[in-house]
């Protein structure tokens, strides 16, 4: 019987509801997980994080089958869903928690990241410069269990979120040929 490979890939695009769904409807994703990395305070709830006390990121954890969607294939699809060049979080959430990120775990994803950045710098796509930082990957803390899979639980309003903060519109522009 064949083992089947699992590795795990953080990632901060801010809103982490607006994270899961992406990843989720992939072949060999077997696990996205919200919740908070990059900070200081150990279990921190979504109340904490979002007062900027903390120094966490809302984040995605995919569990994944690399050698059926490999890890440059998550840094395409991450960087296809949020607005890299703006510093400040994203879309209309704001401060350091909606901040993006990639958080390595070995140095073959720090640089397979370090990669993706520069190409997507070099692309000429965007007119300012890609801010997303490439941290190690520290502490991961699950969310509080309502945030989970959020677009299933409570699709109208994952949908009005959305359109609302105008995530979908600005990868309509920016990714959607």
């Amino acid at each position: 019987m064949v083992q089947k490979s699992e590795e795990v890939a953080i990632f901060a695009g801010g809103c982490f509801w607006c994270m899961v769904k992406p990843f989720n409807e992939q072949p060999g994703i077997i696990n996205v997980v919200s919740g908070y990395t990059g900070g200081h305070k150990e279990n921190p709830t979504y109340e904490e994080v979002c007062s900027e006390t903390t120094g966490h990121y809302e984040a995605v954890q995919i569990t994944f089958d690399p050698d059926v969607f490999p890890y440059e294939r998550l840094l395409e699809l991450f960087w296809q869903q949020i607005d890299p060049t703006d510093p400040g979080g994203q879309f209309f959430d704001r401060g350091r928690s909606y901040k993006t990120a990639i958080f390595f775990q070995n140095e073959d994803q720090k640089r397979l990241a370090e990669q993706s950045k520069q190409e997507l710098e070099n692309s000429g796509r965007f007119d300012r410069p890609i801010v997303t930082e490439i941290l190690p990957a520290k502490e991961f803390y699950p969310a509080e269990e309502y945030h989970q899979d959020f677009y299933k639980k409570s699709p109208l309003r994952y949908n009005a979120y959305r359109k609302g903060s105008g995530r979908d519109a600005y990868i309509r522009t920016y990714w959607e040929e």
